[in-house]
């Protein structure tokens, strides 16, 4: 049995969460309070309504997620966004929203444990956001179907590919979530193959303008990490109880 007051100042130390800048939408930190003592972290990647079910069926006190409550802004207190909120308020659970500061960390962080995954030499970072690299740099050295199958593994899946780059690969960048949209900026980096969640529709023909190849790894599946190695550090700190709920998206 562990605090959440002291859980909650862990992980606003360790993930910078007053440092580092986010979308409006974000709210880093504590969204929601509950029951002071947690036996239990649940771990997932959004704050949906079915994950939230799940995670008080679970017997979550703490549920730890990517996306938080709030991407829609300001809202009234109705309807469906009223119903997770209640369901996780009369289950007494906390829910702990980390994005940016989870991606970008350099243990826990999306990116980081994907690297890992794929064996990526980082050596630096790219694609800025307000100041602050969101995306790593680094070597991989072999031929493009076998960094596919290693993404592959790595995800559980066949991700999407753009094979518009060269067939033996050097260097590539790695952004988890959606930056396929940075796809100019990262062929700008020199990199042969550059890997992310998704991207909109045009990134694909501009990727192949660009002769840059494009890994499409899914949203959702690339960062699911993230959440994942982040419980295990507060069950092994705190000596509570983890557990993963997966709820893919398909994106």
């Amino acid at each position: 049995m562990a605090k959440l007051s002291e859980i909650r100042a862990f992980l606003d130390d360790q993930l910078k969460i007053a440092e580092i800048p986010d979308y409006p939408g974000a709210v880093n930190g504590l969204q929601l309070a509950g029951n002071e003592e947690v036996a239990k972290v649940i771990a997932a990647v959004d704050a949906s309504a079915p994950v939230i079910e799940k995670a008080v069926a679970a017997g979550g006190d703490l549920l730890l997620v990517h996306h938080g409550m709030f991407w829609r802004g300001a809202q009234p207190l109705t309807g469906a966004f009223y119903r997770k909120i209640k369901a996780a308020m009369d289950a007494g659970m906390a829910i702990y929203s980390a994005h940016l500061p989870l991606d970008v960390h350099p243990e826990w962080g999306n990116n980081a444990r994907l690297a890992v995954e794929i064996g990526m030499e980082v050596d630096g970072g790219f694609l800025d956001y307000k100041g602050m690299p969101v995306g790593l740099l680094g070597q991989w050295r072999g031929a493009l179907a076998d960094l596919v199958d290693r993404v592959g593994r790595a995800i559980g899946g066949a991700p999407h590919i753009c094979p518009a780059g060269p067939g033996q690969i050097g260097r590539i960048g790695l952004c988890t979530g959606g930056a396929g949209s940075q796809v100019a900026e990262a062929a700008e980096a020199g990199i042969d193959a550059f890997i992310t969640g998704e991207g909109p529709h045009h990134t694909y023909g501009l990727a192949e303008e660009l002769g840059i190849n494009l890994i499409y790894a899914g949203h959702y599946a690339t960062e699911t990490f993230g959440v994942k190695a982040l419980a295990g550090a507060l069950s092994e700190r705190f000596g509570v109880a983890g557990q993963f709920i997966d709820h893919p998206t398909g994106l």
